[in-house]
């Protein structure tokens, strides 16, 4: 799950991004509207959800939610308003905002918030992943391999999740920095080759049936 925050008050959006960060979320964020429209029209595949506050330079967030839907944009907004903003819920909805908090904010009540916008897909999922003998439990953050419990990282968790929802396809080791890693990580780096190796150890190890597989010069499979 991927996150974008547009949050000109440049502490509280690393807090967010900390915390979020710490519950297992990839997130960036940026300073400006400007520069946060710009990102969202050329990479809004990317991220599942948009934390966008109202006040901000260059560009406002209403402006910016208002061109996300005129340009058809579905991804979810979660805006952040100070308590003195003279909007109400019933405009903010009518922009094209998903939900809204007054600042300041509990960050459980955000947590609550945003998982209840990303609980919202335009397919169901399952709600317990299988390959093999490999069963994942989103909600729970468990994994199991033949009925053993996998002790798992966030960042693994995420991993292995991202794979087994696409059993089967060869991907690349672009898309996996796309949307397990934040904006500024670096594609050449071999973070994804580091993790990819811990997450073999726990989910192969000392297996016959080896389930992550390497496509040299592409990328890696979840192999059913």
């Amino acid at each position: 799950m991927k996150i974008l925050i547009i949050e000109d008050e440049e502490s509280l959006a690393k807090l967010i991004k900390k915390s979020l960060e710490s519950e297992g979320y990839a997130v960036d964020y940026l300073t400006d509207g400007e520069s946060g429209q710009n990102r969202i029209l050329l990479h809004h595949q990317d991220y599942d959800l948009i934390i966008l506050d109202l006040m901000l330079p260059k560009k406002s967030g209403k402006e910016i939610c208002h061109n996300m839907r005129e340009m058809e944009i579905s991804t979810p907004v979660l805006v952040l308003t100070a308590k003195c903003d003279s909007v109400s819920k019933v405009s903010l909805l009518d922009i094209g905002a998903d939900d809204y908090m007054s600042k300041p904010f509990e960050l459980t009540e955000l947590f609550a918030r945003i998982r209840a916008l990303t609980r919202r897909p335009k397919v169901s999922l399952p709600t317990e992943l299988k390959v093999s003998d490999l069963v994942l439990s989103p909600s729970a953050k468990k994994v199991f391999r033949n009925k053993k419990d996998l002790n798992l990282t966030l960042k693994e968790f995420r991993l292995l999740e991202y794979f087994m929802r696409r059993p089967n396809q060869v991907i690349e080791r672009v898309d996996l920095i796309d949307n397990i890693w934040d904006f500024d990580q670096n594609s050449f780096s071999n973070s994804v080759d580091v993790y990819i190796n811990r997450l073999r150890n726990k989910v192969d190890k000392g297996r016959k049936n080896k389930l992550i597989q390497t496509i040299r010069g592409v990328g890696y499979k979840l192999k059913v």
